[in-house]
C-alpha cells in the first residue's frame, strides 16, 4: 500500500533519475538525515551518477550539501566518491568525504549544530535550491510525515526553492505522530521564548508542512537506515563508565538532586553506550534525555523502565536494535519524541532544563581545553556537532575518553591541545579509564594537578609531570605555566617518529 495518501503527490511520483534531473551543477542542496537515519537513499545515489557521468565527458558537475549533520554512505559517501561535493556542512563522517576535506579537495564548513537553521534563515549561508528529504509518509492532507531524524529539515523545505521528496516504506508507520514540529520559532527582534518547560513537553505538531507547488518529484523508497553497529562495552569503556556512574551518584547526594537526576544527553559510541548500561542498575529512576540522538542503550534503559521518555532529534540505532525497534515501535510511542535540532540542541533550553551532558573528546591539555574534532591539529575527524551546544549550558559538561589512543602511541592527556573546541571554562569534568577530575571552581595549576594525576595514562604521567615542573619556573607567567616551544612537541613528534613519547 502507497504511503502517499495525497492525489496531487501521487501525481508527481518519478523514479530516481528523474528526480535528480532537476538539480544543476552549483546548486546548494538542503538534504535530510542526522547521524546515518532519516537521509535520502536513491536520488543521492543517482545524482551521483550523472556527475561521473558529466566529468567523463569533460562536464564540471559538482554541488554544495548541507545536511542536520552526519549521513549514509548513499549520500555523503557516493557523492564524495563521485568527486560531486564542492562545499560541506555542518558534519561530516563519511570517511571518503573526510579523506577529500583533508586533502583540501573538498571545502568543509563546521559549526555548532544548533545555529544552523538559524544562520540559514538569516541569510549568511546564501541561497538553498533544492531540499532532498527523506519523509515516512504524505497524509491525506498532503502534510509531510517525518522520517527517523528531523534535523534541519522543516527548514530546508520552507527556503528551499525546490523540493523533492523521497518517502520510504521501509521506515515503520508507527514514526507518525512520534515527532514535535515546532514552527513558532522567528528571528531577532521577533524571536519569543520557547514554550518548553519539560523534557516531554510537546510544543508543535506531528508533520511538516511544505508549498505543494515548490514539490517537483516524489520518489518512492524501501532501504534502511546505515548505522554502524556498536562494539560490546571492553574494559575501558566500562571502566569509564563506572568514573561516570560513582560521580552522579555522588553529586546527586552533593547537590540534592531528585532520584530522576535531571535529563541526560550523550554523545554516540561505545563508551556512551556503556555509560547508559551501568545506568540501568544505579540508584536512579524515571530518568529522562534531552538530547541529540536516541542510540541503543537508551532503548535499553527504556525496556528496563529506567529511562521514563527520552527527547531528541533523530536516531542512532545499530542495525539489530534499528529492525527490533521497526518491530516494536507501537510500545515507544508514549516515550519517544522527535524535534528539529534547533529544538533539541537550542543552548537556551539545555540550560533551563539542566541538562547532564555527556560527550567524547580527542584531546584534552592539563587546563582542561578540549578538542573534539582535529587529529594533530589539521586533519578533521568528523566535526563538533552538539557537544558545544551542551557543553557550555548543561548543568554538568562532562568529556571522557580513553586515556592512550594508536596503541599508547598517542597520549589523550596533553600539554596543550592542538585545537581548541570546548575551552577550559566550558569544561567541568574528564574522564578516561584512569580516573575522573571534577574542575569545577578550580584555577588553572590546580587543575593541572587532578587532570594528570587522575586522568593521564601512567606511560605520559611523567612527562606531563616533567613539564609542569619546568613550566612552573621557566613559563612567561605562573597563572597557567606554558612553555610555547614545546607545548606541542609531542603532536610534532608522533608526525615523526609515530609515538608521542620521548
Amino acid at each position: 500500500m502507497s504511503r502517499i495518501a495525497n492525489k496531487s503527490f501521487r501525481a508527481k511520483i518519478v523514479d530516481a533519475e528523474t528526480a535528480a534531473s532537476f538539480i544543476h551543477h552549483g546548486d546548494t542542496i538542503g538534504m535530510s538525515g542526522f547521524t546515518g537515519s532519516g537521509y535520502p537513499k536513491a536520488v543521492p545515489g543517482a545524482l551521483a551518477a550523472r556527475i561521473e557521468a558529466g566529468h567523463a565527458a569533460g562536464d564540471p558537475f559538482k554541488v554544495r550539501v548541507w545536511s542536520g549533520a552526519s549521513t549514509g554512505p548513499e549520500l555523503d559517501g557516493a557523492l564524495a566518491k563521485a568527486d560531486g561535493i564542492e562545499f560541506r556542512m555542518p558534519y561530516n563522517s563519511d570517511p571518503i568525504a573526510r579523506q577529500k576535506i583533508n586533502a583540501g579537495e573538498m571545502d568543509y564548513f563546521d559549526m555548532h549544530l544548533s545555529q544552523v537553521a538559524p544562520m540559514a534563515w538569516e541569510g549568511f549561508l546564501g541561497p538553498l535550491d533544492t531540499a532532498v528529504i527523506e519523509i515516512s509518509g504524505i497524509t491525506p492532507e498532503g502534510d509531510l510525515i517525518p522520517s527517523s531524524s528531523v534535523g534541519n529539515n522543516k527548514t530546508w523545505l520552507d527556503i528551499a526553492d525546490k523540493v523533492i521528496l523521497e518517502v520510504n516504506a521501509w521506515q515503520t508507520p508507527m514514526l507518525d505522530g512520534m515527532h514535535d514540529i515546532y514552527y513558532g520559532t522567528a528571528l531577532p527582534p521577533n524571536r519569543v521564548p520557547i514554550p518548553l518547560l519539560k523534557s516531554d513537553d510537546r510544543i508543535g505538531q506531528p508533520h511538516f508542512r511544505v508549498d505543494p507547488d515548490k514539490v517537483v518529484a516524489v520518489v518512492e523508497t524501501e532501504a534502511p537506515d546505515r548505522n554502524a553497529p556498536f562494539s560490546p562495552p571492553d574494559a575501558t569503556a566500562e571502566a569509564i563508565a563506572g568514573h561516570i556512574l560513582e560521580f552522579l551518584k555522588w553529586e546527586a547526594r552533593r547537590a540534592g538532586l531528585p532520584p530522576s537526576l535531571l535529563p541526560l544527553q550523550s554523545g554516540v559510541g561505545n563508551v556512551p553506550n556503556a555509560v547508559m548500561a551501568g545506568l540501568i542498575a544505579a540508584p536512579f529512576e524515571q530518568m529522562t534525555a534531552f538530547t541529540e540522538v536516541i542510540q541503543d542503550g537508551m532503548l535499553d534503559m527504556i525496556e528496563s523502565g529506567t529511562l521514563r521518555m527520552a527527547s531528541a532529534t533523530a536516531f542512532s540505532l545499530s542495525p539489530d536494535r534499528a529492525a527490533f525497534f521497526n518491530d516494536n515501535a507501537e510500545r515507544y510511542r508514549d516515550k519517544l519524541i522527535l524535534r528539529p535540532q534547533d529544538i533539541s540542541n537550542n543552548p537556551e533550553l539545555v540550560r533551563r532544563l539542566g541538562c547532564i551532558a555527556m560527550n567524547g573528546l580527542i584531546e584534552a591539555d592539563i587546563y582542561g581545553n578540549v578538542n573534539s574534532t582535529h587529529i594533530m591539529g589539521s586533519k578533521i575527524q568528523n566535526g563538533i556537532g552538539g557537544s558545544g551546544d551542551f557543553a557550555r549550558n548543561g548543568y554538568l559538561s562532562i568529556f571522557m575518553t580513553p586515556s592512550t589512543a594508536k596503541g599508547g602511541a598517542i597520549s589523550a592527556i596533553v600539554p596543550q591541545v592542538s585545537h581548541v573546541d570546548h575551552i577550559s571554562q566550558d569544561v567541568q569534568v574528564i574522564v578516561t579509564e584512569q580516573g575522573l577530575a571534577d574542575l569545577r571552581g578550580l584555577p588553572p595549576r590546580k587543575r593541572a594537578d587532578l587532570i594528570v594525576e587522575n586522568c593521564a595514562h601512567p606511560a605520559y604521567r611523567p612527562m606531563l609531570q616533567d613539564y609542569r615542573a619546568r613550566a612552573a619556573s621557566a613559563s612567561f607567567g605562573r597563572h597557567a605555566p606554558s612553555i610555547p616551544g614545546e607545548a606541542l612537541s609531542w603532536h610534532q613528534r608522533f608526525m615523526d617518529t609515530g609515538d608521542m613519547k620521548a
